[in-house]
C-alpha cells in the first residue's frame, strides 16, 4: 500500500474555515471500495482505533509532558471503543483531544484550540477520478501558532508528526479494507 504526500484537497473545509495556518501537510492513500460501503465516518473512527501501540505511547508521553505547562491533554483514554461507539460525530462534540469542527459527506475536520497553537486534522474521502471502485483518503493537518511557545513546541513535534501520519493512514486503510473483506 503506497502512501504519498499530497496537497490539501481544493474542496476541503480547511480551505474555507481555517486559512491562517503556519504549517500544513497532507498524506494520501488509495484503496478499493467495490461495493461503495465505506463512508468518511468509518475512516474517522479508524483514525482513533488503528494506530500502532507505539503511537499511543508517544501520545501518552506528550500528555504527561504538556500537562506540566498547562496545555490541553486527551484526558481519560480508557475504554476508547465504548467512547467511539457512543460518539455522534456532530460539530462541537469532543473525543479526547479532538473536537469535531466540520463534517460533510466527504470530510471530517477535528482538532483543538489551545493557548500555544490551534490545529485541525481533516479526513477527506473521495472517489478516484475515472474509477468509482477506488477511493482516496487524504489526511491533512494544519497548525496555527498563537505565540512563541507554540513554535517552540512544534519544533520536535513536526518530524515525529511526519512519521506518524503516514503510518496511521496505512493502518486506517488496512482497517477499512479488512472491515469490508478486502485487502
Amino acid at each position: 500500500m503506497k502512501i504519498q504526500t499530497s496537497n490539501l484537497p481544493s474542496t476541503s473545509l480547511l480551505q474555507t474555515t481555517f486559512k491562517n495556518w503556519d504549517y500544513v501537510d497532507s498524506f494520501q492513500g488509495e484503496f478499493s471500495d467495490v461495493e461503495n460501503k465505506i463512508h468518511v465516518i468509518d475512516a474517522a473512527k479508524a483514525f482513533f482505533s488503528s494506530g500502532p501501540k507505539w503511537v499511543g505511547k508517544l501520545f501518552d508521553l506528550r500528555n504527561k509532558i504538556v500537562s506540566v505547562f498547562g496545555l490541553k491533554t486527551a484526558g481519560n483514554q480508557n475504554d476508547r471503543a465504548s467512547q467511539l461507539e457512543n460518539f455522534k460525530w456532530q460539530v462541537g462534540e469532543q473525543l479526547g483531544l479532538f473536537k469535531v469542527y466540520g463534517i460533510n459527506d466527504h470530510e471530517v475536520v477535528m482538532g483543538e484550540d489551545d493557548k500555544h497553537l490551534n490545529f485541525r486534522v481533516s479526513m477527506f474521502l473521495n472517489e478516484k477520478t475515472g474509477d468509482p471502485t477506488k477511493k482516496q483518503l487524504t489526511i491533512s493537518t494544519v497548525v496555527q501558532f498563537n505565540n512563541w511557545f507554540g513554535k517552540l513546541y512544534f519544533l520536535p513535534v513536526r518530524p515525529i508528526h511526519k512519521l506518524i501520519v503516514p503510518v496511521m493512514l496505512k493502518g486506517i486503510i488496512k482497517q477499512l479494507t479488512l472491515k469490508n473483506g478486502r485487502e
